[in-house]
């Protein structure tokens, strides 16, 4: 279902993109992680969830979605710097990580 060694780069590719992004916001380096919960809802509000049976629990959603950002990141659909902005430029973590999925999936669609 998910390749799990994508979702393992995933996860530290996304806490680093969230670690930059807090760092910009407030001057100064931060480090900070992001919730498999979080993930789990950003990958449902991007309309992705159906994409996945629908027993898959809410830790294997998080892999998923980590998996999509780091595989667009290594195919070049979307570069570090382009993911940051998608990040800045929504209100909450949710919507920033739905906002940046959306764009994934709609490059991705662009190029099947």
């Amino acid at each position: 279902m998910v390749d799990h060694g994508l979702a393992a780069l995933g996860d530290a590719y996304v806490n680093f993109l969230y670690s930059l992004y807090l760092s910009r916001r407030n001057g100064r380096p931060l480090g900070s992680k992001v919730s498999g919960s979080t993930l789990a809802k950003a990958l449902k509000r991007a309309g992705l969830r159906g994409f996945l049976p629908s027993r898959t629990d809410r830790h294997k959603q998080a892999d998923a979605a980590e998996a999509l950002i780091a595989y667009a990141w290594i195919m070049g659909v979307t570069s570090t710097e382009e993911a940051i902005s998608t990040l800045e430029g929504e209100e909450t973590l949710e919507e920033a990580f739905a906002a940046l999925l959306k764009m994934i999936q709609e490059r991705v669609q662009r190029i099947l």
